[in-house]
């Protein structure tokens, strides 16, 4: 690629220039991003004549490989004039990251990428706001203040990038701080705990006990919305059980942050928010949600050394729910591991896997955020001796920092057994949904023959990531399997039902699936989501088409 490029980029015809770069690039079958790393090492002799063959490409390129040609000629040799052009492109998603490259190469007014970031995508504004929160000025810190934190848009590491930017310490030290900025602290902060990420950013955050001290603080001058409402409550729940509780208090310091946030919320004022029902689904999704969590960070255990804690995060900011395994009050997953989360309630709780018997059982706790095939998993096992429950034998991937070898634990079996018990039967946490997915996989572990009758082998079963009111349970087509004879070569499929709550008891909508899977073929009524085309057709099945979003104009 690099010869057919090098002779094009010096050639005076930029028109003769762009022509055969965009046949000869198609005739090869580049990628995108392929075109972008050669451009950036290619010599360039007449930078005259390749800066204007950039703006050709860039303001008549026929398609993404031809214009990301002109995008990447434009970061090296590009000039005030070409700012805007490149703006207008950014607004393209798939050119959106070449785009902000190029801005931030040219050293653009933060005002051209606080433009873009209004009217982009939010698929396309993590870049931006990366680039926006490099910046060092008045102009860029105004905008971050006021940033939607879209989950897709900010992660963690995105998220401490802010906060450093804004210097947030300064902001809520100010004697009038506009409590808009008191509320994006506090997402920022919520959103640095996330999941998503190989280590929760919080324990990289230097100011991070001083920012939850003053957010804190002035937690009590945030209107009671339904918004600040959740964003005090996630703060809580992290201070409570999450990586927050691994930063470097000062005694007690901690429990009067939870102390203070728990004064705020039990205003009757802020109560009368939790007790609302919205007419907005989403925002009905989140009212619930504060109800059955509003009391989850303020509980006292009474089981000091051992605790099990089923957390949902904000369902503004769909994550994973895990099953926080605490011990002596600090949470294990993120302090021995810190790749991943825990295992959700449903894997460590339903499955009776924290159960302890004689016999020494090995169980996964977490898995890498990557998988474990990337960066491994954590893993305990856990066996009864006498009165005392022991977890020992460790496994976790090596790293490249230094860390002590984790312990062996004892605790008291009876307190032991006690709040596994508690665990199990708590479900509290849980919305209707996700109620009836437990319902439903529980059923099926009792009648595996339920979907084995349909040649059908149960997979995933939960809540819909992009839709938490809907269960959906996942199960793979294997011709041959009830009949003990599936070819394991053979062409197969993947199909996801997919239930949305019709508001009646989950004990009712579960019977009604399982009674469904009983009476009828699944593969009639599910939908194919894996495996691929070639399978899909040789089996008789529609192979599902990607769908094309709405363009509005």
């Amino acid at each position: 690629m690099r010869e057919i490029l090098a002779p094009l980029l010096s050639d005076p015809d930029t028109v003769r220039a762009a022509d055969e770069i965009h046949r000869r690039l198609h005739a090869l079958g580049v990628r995108d991003p392929h075109v972008q790393a050669a451009i950036a090492e290619l010599p360039l002799e007449d930078a005259a004549a390749a800066r204007a063959l950039g703006r050709r490409l860039t303001r008549t390129g026929t398609s993404t490989l031809t214009v990301n040609v002109g995008i990447a000629l434009l970061a090296r040799l590009g000039e005030p004039e070409d700012v805007p052009y490149l703006k207008v492109l950014g607004l393209l998603r798939v050119l959106a990251r070449p785009v902000v490259g190029a801005l931030t190469a040219l050293d653009c007014p933060t005002a051209a990428l606080v433009w873009l970031a209004d009217h982009a995508e939010s698929r396309a504004l993590r870049h931006l706001i990366d680039a926006i929160a490099a910046r060092d000025d008045h102009e860029a810190r105004t905008w971050l203040i006021n940033a939607p934190l879209d989950s897709g848009a900010v992660g963690p590491s995105t998220a401490r990038r802010i906060a450093e930017a804004l210097q947030l310490a300064d902001v809520l030290g100010e004697k009038q701080t506009d409590t808009r900025a008191v509320a994006q602290a506090g997402r920022l902060l919520s959103r640095m705990t996330g999941l998503r990420d190989y280590r929760p950013e919080i324990l990289s955050y230097r100011q991070a006990a001083t920012i939850y001290n003053a957010f804190v603080a002035r937690a009590g001058q945030l209107p009671p919305t339904p918004d600040h409402y959740a964003i005090l409550l996630s703060v809580a729940l992290d201070l409570h059980s999450g990586p927050s509780v691994l930063l470097d208090w000062q005694p007690g310091q901690r429990e009067a942050l939870l102390h203070a946030l728990e004064a705020v919320l039990h205003n009757e004022s802020w109560t009368a928010v939790a007790e609302s029902e919205p007419e907005d689904p989403a925002e009905r999704r989140r009212v619930h949600w504060l109800r059955r969590t509003a009391r989850q960070p303020f509980h006292r255990a009474t089981v000091s050394r051992f605790r099990v804690e089923a957390t949902v995060r904000d369902p503004a900011d769909p994550d994973t729910v895990e099953a926080r395994v605490l011990i002596d009050g600090r949470p294990l997953v993120p302090e021995a591991f810190g790749k991943g989360p825990a295992h959700s309630p449903e894997y460590l709780l339903d499955s009776g896997r924290l159960r302890a018997a004689a016999e020494p059982r090995e169980v996964q706790l977490a898995e890498a955020y990557c998988t474990e095939g990337c960066c491994g998993a954590l893993y305990v096992t856990i066996c009864r001796e006498g009165d005392q429950v022991v977890w020992r034998d460790w496994r976790r991937p090596p790293s490249r920092q230094p860390r002590a070898e984790l312990p062996e634990y004892r605790f008291d079996a009876g307190d032991y057994d006690a709040e596994i018990e508690r665990a199990e039967n708590d479900r509290t946490w849980a919305w209707p949904a996700r109620n009836t997915a437990r319902l439903i996989a529980a059923g099926l572990r009792e009648q595996p023959g339920l979907l084995t009758r349909w040649d059908g082998q149960v997979g995933w079963i939960g809540t819909d990531f992009h839709d938490q009111d809907s269960t959906a349970i996942s199960f793979t087509y294997w011709p041959g399997l009830a009949a003990g004879q599936r070819d394991k070569d053979g062409p197969w499929l993947q199909f996801v039902w997919s239930l949305p709550d019709d508001g009646t008891p989950p004990e009712n909508q579960a019977a009604t699936a399982l009674r469904q899977l009983a009476e009828r073929d699944p593969k009639t009524y599910a939908q194919v989501r894996g495996g691929s085309r070639s399978h899909a057709e040789a089996l008789g099945f529609p192979w599902p088409e990607p769908e094309i979003p709405e363009v509005s104009t």
